[in-house]
C-alpha cells in the first residue's frame, strides 16, 4: 500500500457538499447525474491533492464532522431548527469523536508541525480557532446556544477544518520527509485510541 492515498468516499449528499467545501465551485443541490459526475471530478482533481496514509484518520473525522455541518446549514435554511435536538447531536458528536480529534491534534500534531517554520503560523491559528470551537461546543451542552449562533458554529467548524485540510496537511506533506509523516502517524495513532472520552469543555465560570 502507498503512502499516499485517497480516504474512502462514500457520495451522499452530505459528502458530496463535503466535497464541494473542499473544492469550489461544485453545484449546490448535485443530481444523482451530478454525483456521478462529482465522483468522476473528485477523482480527477484528488489526483493533485492525496492524503497521506499517516494523516488519513485525521481526515476521515473530518469528513464526519463536515457532514453534521451540511445537514445542520440545511437544517437552518430550511428553518427547521429544533434547538433542543441538535444540540444535543453536536454535544454527542464532540464527546464521541470531536474531543479525541483535539486532543490528538493538540498534544502530538500541532507541537510537532510547529516546529516546521513555514506551518508555524497556521497551526497558532488553528490552536486559538480549537478554543473559540471548544467555547461553542460548551454552549451546545449547555443548551444555550441560538440559532444565529448555531449558524456561527456551522461556518466557524467548516472553515476550521478545511484550513486544515487545504494548508496544514498539504503543507505537512510538502515539508516534511515521509520518515517524519511516518513517526508522526504513529503517534496519532496511539493518541486517538488513548484518547479519554471525557474532555475538558470550558464552563460559564471560566469563559
Amino acid at each position: 500500500m502507498s503512502a499516499l492515498q485517497a480516504p474512502e468516499v462514500n457520495f451522499s449528499c452530505a459528502l458530496a457538499d463535503f466535497f464541494r467545501s473542499l473544492f469550489p465551485g461544485v453545484p449546490e443541490a448535485p443530481s444523482r447525474t451530478r454525483l456521478r459526475r462529482l465522483d468522476w471530478d473528485f477523482q480527477k482533481r484528488h489526483k493533485s491533492m492525496l492524503r497521506d496514509w499517516n494523516l488519513i484518520p485525521l481526515s476521515r473525522q473530518h469528513q464526519h464532522v463536515l457532514a453534521l455541518c451540511v445537514r445542520l446549514d440545511r437544517a437552518i435554511q430550511a428553518g427547521a431548527i429544533d434547538l433542543e435536538s441538535w444540540q444535543a447531536e453536536i454535544q454527542e458528536h464532540f464527546d464521541q469523536e470531536v474531543c479525541i480529534h483535539f486532543t490528538a491534534e493538540e498534544q502530538v500534531l500541532f507541537p510537532v508541525v510547529g516546529q516546521v517554520a513555514e506551518l508555524r503560523a497556521t497551526v497558532d491559528e488553528l490552536r486559538a480557532e480549537h478554543v473559540a470551537l471548544r467555547a461553542l461546543f460548551a454552549q451546545a451542552e449547555q443548551r444555550s446556544l441560538e440559532p444565529i449562533s448555531l449558524a456561527d458554529f456551522v461556518e466557524r467548524l467548516a472553515r476550521h477544518i478545511r484550513k486544515e485540510e487545504r494548508e496544514l496537511f498539504e503543507g505537512m506533506q510538502k515539508l516534511m520527509t515521509a520518515e517524519q509523516l511516518s513517526t508522526l502517524g504513529v503517534a496519532l495513532n496511539e493518541a486517538l485510541k488513548q484518547a479519554t472520552q471525557r474532555c475538558s469543555l470550558p464552563r460559564k465560570s471560566s469563559m
